[in-house]
């Protein structure tokens, strides 16, 4: 299992929503081809075909758990899948 799939699965999975690493959320969403706009501390990604902006802003070296919720809401409701996506 690659580290990408034990993040997804790690916030699909709702236990730890305080415990996510922000560069490792980065990434999954970067993977799963968001779109990335940085303004000061809050970054914002956007994607094609999904209405929801998601924005997100490091809390130390954390996400906050709102936010891993959220996004956890947007990969559920769209079936994001990091296999599924072409790079």
């Amino acid at each position: 299992m690659s580290k990408i799939d034990k993040i997804l699965l790690k916030i699909l999975s709702g236990s730890s929503d305080n415990n996510i690493e922000f560069d490792d959320l980065l990434k999954l969403l970067k993977i799963l081809s968001f779109e990335i706009r940085i303004k000061g501390s809050h970054h914002i990604l956007t994607k094609d075909n999904i209405v929801e902006i998601i924005n997100i802003q490091p809390k130390d070296s954390k996400v906050k758990s709102y936010q891993v919720k959220q996004v956890r809401e947007i990969i559920v409701k769209y079936n994001l899948n990091p296999s599924s996506d072409e790079f």
